[in-house]
């Protein structure tokens, strides 16, 4: 009698396994998560913009062959922005309401990032913002994984005087990460007592330079800081060659390793610039993301820091939502800020305060092929603050205000 019951009971247990993997066959596949990004992947953004897609696209594809997340596959949904702010702004809303992405990598330019800004704080949204910026912003919808001003153009400024001089140029395009870095930049320049010979700004994309380099062969400054985006650098570089400004001491604040390669960055044998990541670190970890990014989009292709953040950004995203055990922004969006993460630059932490990341300082001189060599570093990395200490953030707003009703866009 035991016997004949346990058969029965072996007979149920088979049926019921075949009843199961007959369901599990039938049943819908778990939908993807969508990552939106928004890039410019044409105009005059898209030589320093299409590599961070691609950086998004190796973490997101890293994640996805791990098993995707929460037992889901992951889906790239990717918008070109078209390198105008109006454009990035609409896509952003779609990506939103009729993608239904559960996150957003992407902005280049401040004027990008303003006009999204609205939009994911509409939808309770999150962006992952990746590049240097000038600061005086802290959206409760946007993660900050570029440089702050204390972490780029301050530090960038005091080494650039302390190595060449006081006297110092600015050039920068006309829109609101040049022209608010600058307004820092000047107040460094005058508490060490040094003097600004000009400052002049072209439009995105103009290569309208000839003026700016005769008036900077006429007033020979020791520096010339250099907050032009795009391919308006192209054009410069090209103009102070053919000056004969071969030595001019020049610091980039918007050129990394792609732009300085494509462009032609080294051919000054004094061009420097502020980054918290440089392809040519030493480290395991460095080692292994430069080997990754290569084999996967090619071996004559390089890394940057916009790179770096952009591909840590979705890490971060991914450790959030899994310490979440959701995807909804709402939920995943006050996690991410006790998140920390080791980087190919190092360890870097989410700062809860500011909702930017804790970020090396590096300044690199370009050599002839466009990589970096490291000629100064932080010892350890640097607490944001996206509003400089030396003004109120009152003071600060106010300051904007006036400088904005004076045409700046």
């Amino acid at each position: 009698m035991k016997g004949s019951f346990r058969f029965v009971m072996l007979g149920l247990v088979a049926v019921a396994a075949v009843l199961v993997g007959l369901w599990q066959a039938q049943s819908p596949a778990q939908p993807p998560i969508k990552i939106g990004v928004l890039h410019s992947l044409s105009g005059t953004m898209a030589l320093s913009e299409t590599p961070l897609v691609d950086a998004v696209r190796l973490a997101v594809e890293e994640i996805h062959a791990q098993g995707g997340l929460l037992g889901r596959p992951l889906e790239l949904v990717v918008a070109d922005g078209k390198s105008d702010a109006n454009i990035a702004a609409a896509e952003a809303e779609r990506l939103i309401t009729q993608e239904q992405v559960a996150v957003l990598f992407g902005c280049w330019t401040s004027a990008c990032r303003k006009a999204v800004k609205p939009v994911v704080e509409q939808h309770r949204h999150l962006l992952f913002y990746p590049v240097q910026y000038e600061g005086m912003e802290q959206s409760p919808n946007i993660l900050y994984t570029g440089a702050a001003p204390n972490q780029q153009v301050v530090p960038g400024t005091r080494w650039a005087m302390q190595q060449f001089g006081r006297r110092v140029y600015l050039l920068g395009s006309d829109y609101i990460y040049p022209r608010t870095a600058n307004l820092i930049i000047r107040d460094l320049i005058k508490a060490n007592d040094g003097e600004v010979l000009g400052e002049r700004y072209l439009p995105l994309g103009s290569a309208d330079v000839d003026a700016i380099v005769a008036d900077i062969v006429q007033k020979k400054p020791d520096i010339v800081l250099n907050t032009l985006n795009g391919d308006s650098n192209r054009y410069f570089l090209d103009a102070l060659e053919k000056a004969g400004l071969h030595n001019l001491p020049l610091m980039s604040f918007s050129m990394a390793e792609g732009e300085m390669k494509a462009w032609r960055g080294g051919r000054l044998t004094r061009h420097y610039a502020v980054w918290g990541y440089f392809q040519s670190l030493p480290g395991e970890e460095n080692r292994r993301f430069v080997a990754a990014y290569q084999s996967r989009f090619g071996a004559e292709r390089v890394t940057s820091a916009p790179m770096e953040t952009s591909y840590l950004g979705v890490h971060l995203w991914a450790q959030a939502v899994r310490e979440t055990n959701s995807i909804d922004p709402v939920r995943v969006n006050p996690t991410l800020l006790r998140q920390s993460i080791q980087a190919p630059s190092g360890i870097l932490a989410v700062d809860a305060t500011s909702r930017h990341l804790w970020n090396m300082v590096r300044v690199g001189r370009v050599l002839p092929d466009g990589q970096f060599e490291q000629v100064y570093s932080s010892n350890t990395p640097v607490r944001p603050t996206p509003w400089p200490f030396h003004r109120s953030h009152d003071a600060w707003r106010a300051l904007l205000k006036n400088n904005a009703a004076g045409g700046v866009p």
